[in-house]
């Protein structure tokens, strides 16, 4: 367990990273995510007495500290989205959830299948656990706090934050296939799969995000009696209530609560958009999500530190980097021409696919319902891989590349106010 006090003052340093590395790493490259990473690999390089951070020993903890992180950023995203729901304008959403989900998902299996040699349950699992943009980690390339208007969301932000919230829960149903295909084999699960696990959960978790953003949204902004309506009263942890109430009611139903929290989000956030106890819960639930990621960070770098990448091979190093730096932004790329997205913002939405927490979640999951024929270790191996790779490709480039992004926006809407006076001159 290590000396109780030392994870005490660990966990105080992690705190204070959270608060202070944000605003002294801001518009430079190098973020907060990379580094904790690194302040985790300097610990536990020392000789002290830390906490194991061994996920294989630790997977149930594991499961449920990446799930309440996860969860924390799933409801700050869908209160910081600024745009209302609609087809046409969360168009870019539904090309990469429709599209790059599913077709990564593909990619990356087959690469497993063919380079790894892994048996197919394994490699379906790989590709649902590393398929999903993590809402964690990404929020360098992310919109920001929640403002009056609802164009204020370019759209690489918009693309990368609601394709994230939404994609870990869709990826739920591709993890149950692995699971399913790894305990019978076969393929006499698939009908079941489609309707429960596919088709109903995946409407629960939406209907129940619904019902409850609803619900929660008229408490808050509309109720009759002044005591009962929180905006009022802007306590901040009330953000908290409706993560957990979203995900334990949904998941009490057997749907999928990780689409409810984010469907509650929106809801919410929909109910007044223009009201500024948007920004307060908002504001609270990010502090929280930092707090979970840089502890969480701070141990996979003390994974990294003793050894825990040893059991990877140069086959799955391979595999990690061709998801990180060909099949997504390939597919990414692809799936949103025609959009409404520009040739620039376009490459910058394909490229920014960050991995991390989530990944860390679906794979401590799976690994607890089923054997997938590959020791834990090099499973583990080739996910942390992935996700640290991500931290260090994505987390030096993300400030320099959104910087000359709003840049070159900026100068464009520049000359467009500065074409009617030209041409009058």
């Amino acid at each position: 367990m290590g000396n109780p006090d030392l994870i005490f003052a660990v966990a105080g340093v992690a705190a204070l990273l959270a608060a202070t590395l944000p605003r002294l790493l801001n518009r430079r490259p190098f973020s907060l995510p990379l580094a904790c990473l690194l302040v985790g690999l300097v610990l536990y390089a020392l000789p002290l007495e830390l906490p194991d951070p061994d996920p294989v020993v630790h997977r149930t903890l594991v499961e449920h500290v990446t799930e309440i992180c996860v969860l924390v950023s799933l409801m700050g995203a869908g209160l910081a989205i600024n745009r209302p729901f609609g087809r046409r304008g969360w168009s870019s959403t539904w090309r990469l959830l429709g599209w790059t989900l599913p077709l990564t998902v593909l990619a990356v299996a087959a690469a497993a299948y063919g380079l790894l040699g892994w048996p197919l349950a394994a490699a379906l699992l790989l590709g649902a656990v590393l398929a999903p943009t993590d809402p964690v980690l990404a929020s360098d390339v992310q919109v920001g706090e929640p403002v009056d208007s609802e164009k204020a969301d370019d759209e690489v932000r918009f693309a990368l934050t609601s394709e994230a919230g939404l994609n870990d829960g869709l990826a739920f149903p591709l993890v149950y296939a692995a699971i399913a295909l790894a305990v019978s084999g076969g393929t006499d699960w698939i009908g079941e799969w489609a309707l429960v696990d596919l088709l109903y959960r995946c409407v629960a978790g939406v209907v129940c995000g619904l019902l409850i953003g609803k619900g929660l949204g008229r408490l808050f902004f509309r109720a009759e009696k002044p005591d009962l309506r929180l905006a009022e009263h802007r306590d901040g942890f009330v953000a908290l209530a409706a993560t957990f109430l979203a995900y334990g009611l949904t998941e009490l139903v057997h749907g999928y609560g990780f689409i409810a929290v984010f469907v509650t989000a929106c809801a919410i956030r929909a109910a007044e958009r223009s009201h500024g106890y948007n920004g307060v819960l908002h504001g609270f639930i990010e502090q929280i999500e930092r707090l979970f990621t840089a502890w969480l960070l701070l141990l996979l770098g003390g994974f990294v530190a003793v050894g825990g990448l040893s059991a990877l091979t140069w086959r799955g190093a391979a595999v990690g980097l061709l998801l990180l730096l060909v099949i997504r932004p390939l597919l990414g790329w692809l799936s949103m021409l025609r959009g409404r997205a520009g040739p620039r913002e376009r490459a910058v939405a394909a490229f920014f696919g960050v991995r991390g927490i989530g990944s860390l979640f679906y794979l401590a999951y799976a690994l607890g319902q089923a054997d997938f024929g590959v020791p834990a270790e090099e499973i583990w191996a080739v996910v942390a891989f992935t996700a640290v790779a991500s931290l260090v490709i994505h987390g030096i480039s993300a400030s320099p590349v959104m910087n000359r992004l709003d840049l070159l926006r900026d100068r464009a809407g520049n000359d467009r106010d500065a074409e009617p006076a030209t041409q009058h001159l």
